[in-house]
């Protein structure tokens, strides 16, 4: 049986996704961030040495980093679904963007939210001048303009395909949802990237993403 190690708020939705579109049985162990800290328990260190989610569990085999669970599921029990032929340009596509999601796509997003709340975090009030604007202007000059590019980027490569792979709807652009649902939530992303924003609310539609909501709990990044 499959095991998901869920973590409240975090990329291990959208496994619970794939498993869904998959139509798998499997289970959800559900974990929670510590509400002050927002990180994930040391529980999950049970799990996986570095304790955070996703991970997987499936008989012997323990797989951690959303890239290589969508693999690993895809290639065990996908039949060919969810991936376009071997030797295509949409396979060379897929294994893009299913690699720029978290190697390109998040890094900009998770700057930007360690320095939001270096803007936003209590601190003595001599420091606080000087800590805010180096946030600002490391943000400003670097953070969003990179941010920026990317989701511009994003919005052309959506120009003449429905999704990004291709025309046929792929786990990579179950990949692809978490970094754009953050963008949308933090990153800039909103009606001025029609093409971005329909991808939202065609990937929010569908049944099975409706499904891993159910399963796996409140997840924000969505709304």
């Amino acid at each position: 049986m499959i095991v998901v190690h869920h973590l409240n708020n975090s990329r291990s939705q959208r496994v619970l996704w794939l498993l869904e579109e998959l139509g798998l049985d499997y289970e959800v162990k559900r974990y929670q961030r510590d509400p002050k800290t927002m990180l994930a328990p040391a529980s999950l260190k049970a799990v996986h040495p570095l304790g955070k989610s996703p991970v997987i569990t499936d008989g012997a085999h323990t797989i951690a980093e959303s890239g290589a669970i969508i693999e690993y599921l895809i290639e065990r029990y996908g039949n060919g679904r969810l991936i376009p032929a071997a030797g295509t340009p949409q396979k060379l596509r897929w294994t893009y963007w299913l690699h720029f999601a978290e190697g390109s796509a998040m890094p900009p997003l998770l700057m930007k939210l360690v320095f939001d709340k270096v803007e936003s975090s209590p601190m003595p009030f001599f420091v606080k001048p000087i800590a805010r604007g180096i946030a600002s202007k490391v943000k400003n000059s670097f953070i969003l303009p990179n941010i920026h590019s990317q989701l511009a980027y994003m919005e052309a490569e959506l120009e003449n395909t429905k999704w990004f792979a291709g025309n046929e709807f792929t786990a990579a652009d179950i990949q692809m949802s978490f970094p754009l649902e953050a963008a949308a939530m933090r990153g800039g992303l909103d009606e001025r990237l029609p093409k971005l924003t329909a991808f939202l609310q065609r990937i929010h539609a569908r049944p099975a993403y409706q499904r891993a909501l159910e399963k796996g709990g409140p997840y924000d990044f969505a709304k």
